[in-house]
């Protein structure tokens, strides 16, 4: 049976010329690497190319961290095999079932094609190869063991990523049911509640003072409705600027939730099992302390963390040992740093990280587990407070006209 034929499609590209200046256009090609190819005949140095979308076509799926765990073991499987590291991005590019995953790599391949290392090429994807990643292919190439170093690249992305959707899960569950109970209160505000006012007016009796309270509550909604959106919208965008911007801003919210009941403990134990993995991993490639405590920090996902372990690499730089330094900063468990002073004393510090990293991430596990029975029957409170409350409140002035009759 004969190969079905591959279509060309339009691709848009930018770049610069020979005399440094940026041009833009668009190429009929059958992939990028083509194009890529005959702008540089043509003097060009490409910058991007993508594939031009079709007006009704899909929309373009984002790269997510999900996707790069999933790559990561991929490329450990591929390359242990004894697979060409070309070769084995050439197959996982092709065999991804998000385009724009299969596009990166594409790109990826094409710069090592070029004479760029593998870890050189990560790099020209700042956005979904942070430092650690590259430090350690980089560390992988120069002592010629890749194979071994992407196995612990891959376990430890599949690690973080299943204790951030832990902790997301942990985080996103109450959330939800709140706003919905606060969607509902909304409607039945809005159009159950002036219902029962037109019904309570005929009635000619004094109203209870909950019910007179409620009514209000809907009057000021009805009047004021779009200024409550605004605020909401407003406090949204205000939220997500300054945490965006602000370091001040961020800080001050992570040093709240790591306070907050339950969540925070879960927010505690996990940003640990994050640090432990992090620099197990770091060590056990032959990363030199200081430098693994530098990628271990912007690893943490915790701004008080985050802060915490600069503080610790400094004081390490200055000769200090690891197991004093942690216990200094405060942030850590005693359990913790205790399991570190044995790996230090004994030379053993890596996998006694990874132990470190396993107790706490079972430890969020279990953590994740009981909220979700612990709030269960908050939020039946929640919802019974808010939405029986309203309930009650109109049948209050029925119960009263019946006991008179």
């Amino acid at each position: 049976m004969a190969k079905a034929a591959v279509k060309e499609a339009t691709f848009l590209w930018q770049g610069t010329n020979r005399e440094g200046s940026r041009v833009k256009g668009q190429m009929q090609s059958f992939n990028d690497s083509l194009v890529k190819v005959q702008l540089r005949k043509q003097g060009i140095n490409p910058i991007s190319v993508r594939k031009k979308s079709d007006l009704f076509g899909k929309r373009k799926k984002k790269i997510t961290a999900g996707d790069i765990a999933v790559f990561s073991r991929q490329m450990a499987t591929m390359m242990q095999a004894g697979v060409p590291l070309v070769q084995a991005l050439d197959i996982v590019g092709k065999g991804h079932e998000n385009p724009s995953m299969g596009g990166m790599i594409s790109e990826i391949r094409t710069e090592i094609e070029g004479g760029s290392t593998f870890a050189e090429a990560l790099s020209k994807q700042p956005k979904h190869f942070d430092d650690l990643f590259v430090n350690l292919v980089d560390a992988g190439e120069r002592s010629g063991a890749l194979e071994a170093l992407l196995d612990k690249i891959a376990t430890y992305k599949e690690k973080t990523e299943a204790i951030k959707k832990k902790v997301k899960k942990a985080l996103t569950y109450p959330a939800a049911v709140v706003v919905v109970a606060f969607i509902v209160t909304g409607i039945l505000l809005y159009f159950v509640v002036p219902q029962f006012k037109e019904l309570f007016v005929g009635f000619g009796a004094d109203l209870p003072a909950f019910t007179n309270l409620v009514i209000r509550l809907s009057e000021f909604v009805q009047a004021k409705w779009w200024l409550i959106l605004g605020i909401i919208i407003a406090a949204g965008f205000a939220h997500a600027q300054c945490h965006r911007r602000f370091r001040g801003y961020r800080r001050m919210q992570d040093r709240i939730l790591l306070r907050l009941p339950v969540v925070g403990d879960i927010l505690d134990k996990s940003a640990t099992a994050r640090f432990a993995r992090t620099l197990s991993t770091m060590f056990a490639a032959g990363v030199p302390l200081v430098d693994a405590l530098d990628s271990v920090s912007r690893a943490a996902g915790n701004i008080v963390y985050e802060e915490a372990v600069q503080q610790m690499k400094d004081q390490v730089a200055t000769g200090q040992q690891l197991q004093v330094s942690m216990a200094q900063v405060g942030v850590f468990p005693s359990m913790a740093v205790q399991m570190v002073a044995i790996g230090e004393e004994s030379g053993a510090l890596d996998s006694m990280c990874a132990k470190v990293a396993d107790f706490y991430e079972d430890e969020v596990d279990n953590l994740v587990d009981n909220l979700s029975s612990l709030l269960e029957p908050l939020i039946m409170a929640v919802l019974g407070v808010l939405v029986g409350g309203l309930v009650v409140a109109m049948y209050l002035p029925i119960f009263k006209l019946g006991s008179v009759v």
